[in-house]
């Protein structure tokens, strides 16, 4: 390929937050030191530049292991087949943006170290979420899934680094329709909830989704997903889709005013920006923030809200988030 064809790429992702250790574009050498299975994955790309082909599965699970061992000291990650495999600068991104709102009503400091809690709604196979926020700000985790098989793999990535398991609580949902009630125990207090809720509304709309993605990554047509790469049908759609996942959110949030400072999810669909605020509003949440994400060429939001009053927030910062002198 003559150099003038050569793809020129920025040095750094500007739409990631400044704090994202995956701003650079991936270092395969780096990769591969930390986890030697990655190198039969690298390749030149048509551009002649090292990189894996991510219409593989297998490619981008390994990569993933390569990423958390590396970046966020994970020993040995795995997923079942079949489940999700996250884009680890994506949730970063969410883990960074959502300390960044922690920080802005905390006299400007992030509130750090295990006495602050999140509850990750959906905590997958993967764990991932946890496991980042624990390596980056020392929070503890509350992890919720509804599918038993998704549990048992994240607790499989907990017992097998210790600093985790010590850090992060699974607990069964056992009502596929709801989302805080019966998790939430009384009296039980979170600093944040953290949320990917299902995108699709239905089975069919989830596999064409699925396709496309596939479609696009590998530049050819696709006729069947691979496993482990889309992930189950809970992790991927839901009756009535985002929409109406984040509907009961607010709803069920609503009935534990005092047991979150800040509930918060991420909406990928731009349409549903505007019906999810108009909801809040109608809930009477006290405050209410959108924090714009993007990655690539693709842009999302994490909406979060809050209904503490002002003296709820400040006694909350003042006895949960202040400093030990």
């Amino acid at each position: 390929m003559p150099l003038s064809d050569k793809k020129i790429y920025p040095t750094e992702k500007p739409n990631l937050h400044p704090r994202n250790r995956h701003r650079e574009r991936y270092d395969f050498p780096l990769l591969t030191a930390a986890h030697p299975a990655l190198a039969p994955f690298v390749k030149p790309n048509p551009y002649g530049d090292a990189s894996i082909d991510f219409s593989d599965p297998q490619a981008v699970k390994t990569l993933n292991t390569a990423l958390l061992r590396h970046y966020y000291g994970v020993e040995a990650w795995d997923i079942p087949a079949g489940y999700l495999c996250p884009p680890i600068p994506g949730r970063a991104d969410y883990i960074h943006h959502i300390a960044d709102l922690l920080r802005e009503h905390n006299f400007g400091s992030i509130p750090t170290g295990p006495k602050i809690r999140c509850l990750d709604i959906g905590v997958g196979a993967n764990a991932v979420y946890p496991i980042i926020g624990r390596h980056e700000y020392g929070w503890s985790f509350v992890g919720t899934d509804t599918d038993p098989v998704a549990l048992a793999s994240a607790q499989a990535i907990l017992a097998a680094n210790p600093a985790l398991q010590a850090a992060v609580e699974c607990r069964l949902q056992p009502d596929a329709k709801a989302i805080f009630s019966g998790i939430v125990q009384p009296d039980e207090v979170f600093d944040l909830s953290i949320c990917n809720p299902p995108f699709h509304a239905s089975a069919e709309e989830a596999r064409s989704g699925n396709l496309r993605k596939l479609n696009n990554l590998s530049h050819k047509r696709v006729a069947k997903p691979a496993l482990n790469f889309g992930g189950q049908a809970s992790e991927l759609w839901c009756e009535g889709g985002e929409e109406r996942f984040l509907q009961e959110m607010i709803r069920e949030s609503q009935a534990l005013p005092t047991s979150c400072f800040w509930y918060s999810s991420l909406v990928s669909k731009q349409s549903n920006l505007k019906k999810v605020q108009k909801a809040l509003e109608a809930a009477d949440a006290r405050a209410v923030a959108v924090l714009p994400m993007g990655q690539g060429n693709k842009t999302s939001r994490v909406v979060a809200w809050s209904f503490l009053t002002k003296a709820q927030q400040k006694v909350w910062k003042t006895t949960r988030w202040k400093k030990e002198q």
